[in-house]
């Protein structure tokens, strides 16, 4: 494996440091601000190390040696706080005058402290009776796409990579980021609605966490894939499962438990730093 840092400078101290942990044979720095370790293993000693690492504005990343990104075939986003910059439920909540209470219950949930179905029904029933057309008011005036969403799109997409939402958020929602962007399939949950306001439900079953990580068997089987064949992308606890189905996940701005189990967790930079890993 090869462990990838980029971003601030790597103190030597630190880079001495992470060497000895990961038992790396070589170092190779690749401007712009990208140092390569070689024959690196993750190791609870590296894990120990990440808080400084952090500390230096860094992001890391463990990869299989000589990984292209031809190599994969689809990659898998969550929505909310990864595609995008927002949790639309709170934005929605904030027009209800309930974004406090509503967002508590998301960052409980994303922390993995609340079941995620439990989570979504109480949030919903605080928006029940919430007029329709916010909806489009939060689209339009406070959803705004992660930075580097457009350039690992861009290349995702030439490499002839297939993509997908995979969200436990709304279709309100991911079937416009998908028109917007390009993207090929997107997963969700349906919002009720009965006389131009929410009921407080959804139509259906909810997508929770293990739906999500069946969504992504399902289309990796579909595609012919193999498991090593997946990038995935989250942020929370509802993520865990579907990043685990995946050959390379991806943590992004994420909760510490997602860190800790993901290949790269990006902190600092954009979602296009995932375009440095490969040669």
């Amino acid at each position: 494996m090869n462990l990838i840092l980029q971003g601030g400078a790597l103190p030597t101290f630190l880079l001495e440091r992470i060497v000895a942990a990961t038992g790396a044979t070589a170092v190779e720095p690749c401007p712009p601000q990208v140092v390569r370790l070689r024959d690196a293993r993750r190791t609870p000693e590296f894990a120990a190390l990440t808080p400084l690492i952090e500390a230096e504005k860094l992001d890391w990343a463990f990869i299989e040696a000589g990984k292209k990104l031809s190599d994969f075939g689809l990659v898998c986003f969550d929505m909310d706080s990864t595609l995008i910059t927002i949790e639309c439920i709170d934005e929605l909540a904030d027009f209800a005058g309930k974004k406090a209470e509503v967002s508590a219950v998301t960052e409980s949930a994303m922390r993995g402290e609340i079941d995620y179905r439990e989570s979504l029904r109480r949030r919903l029933a605080l928006l029940a009776g919430l007029d329709a057309r916010v909806l489009a008011r939060v689209y339009a005036e406070r959803l705004l796409l992660s930075e580097g969403v457009r350039e690992l799109l861009a290349a995702v997409q030439a490499a002839g990579l297939r993509t997908a939402i995979l969200s436990g958020g709304f279709t309100y929602f991911t079937e416009r980021l998908r028109i917007e962007l390009g993207l090929d399939v997107t997963t969700s949950n349906e919002l009720e609605i009965a006389g131009g306001k929410l009921t407080g439900q959804v139509v259906g079953d909810i997508v929770d966490a293990a739906a999500k990580a069946l969504h992504l068997c399902r289309l990796r089987d579909e595609l012919g894939l193999r498991r090593e064949q997946v990038i995935a992308i989250g942020d929370g606890a509802n993520d865990l499962p579907m990043l685990a189905e995946s050959g390379f996940s991806v943590a992004y701005r994420a909760k510490p438990a997602v860190r800790a189990k993901a290949d790269m967790a990006i902190n600092f930079g954009g979602l296009d730093s995932l375009l440095r890993l490969f040669d």
